[in-house]
């Protein structure tokens, strides 16, 4: 069966506090809804948490390290599942039930199987 990465794009904040827990519950309940499809997934910590790495000139080059994200934006790149559908709409009808589809953005991608 074909395999989708749902890329989940909201506002940046600790998914680990207190405050989210009403959210976390709803994505919770998308996991139980969904747990037949759902072949992995992850939270991501804050954008404050993240290190950029860029090699300067080709491979061996000089490796440059900056603190925080690549890009500023107002939604940050927060999450992701990996989901088993058997096409696009498939793919599309369980992320509309995903939290982030309601109040940011999910980018739904076809994952390339290499045989391994």
């Amino acid at each position: 069966m074909p395999q989708y990465a749902a890329i989940i794009y909201t506002a940046d904040v600790d998914w680990s506090a207190p405050e989210q827990a009403a959210e976390m519950a709803e994505y919770g309940q998308f996991g139980a809804t969904h747990a037949d499809t759902i072949r992995g997934g992850a939270a991501l910590h804050p954008t404050s948490t993240a290190t950029t790495v860029r090699v300067r000139g080709a491979r061996g080059g000089d490796v440059v390290l900056s603190d925080g994200p690549y890009a500023e934006t107002k939604e940050a790149l927060t999450g992701f599942y990996l989901i088993d559908a058997a096409d696009l709409d498939e793919a599309v009808r369980i992320v509309a039930d995903i939290p982030a589809a309601w109040n940011g953005a999910v980018e739904v991608r076809p994952v390339i199987d290499f045989g391994g």
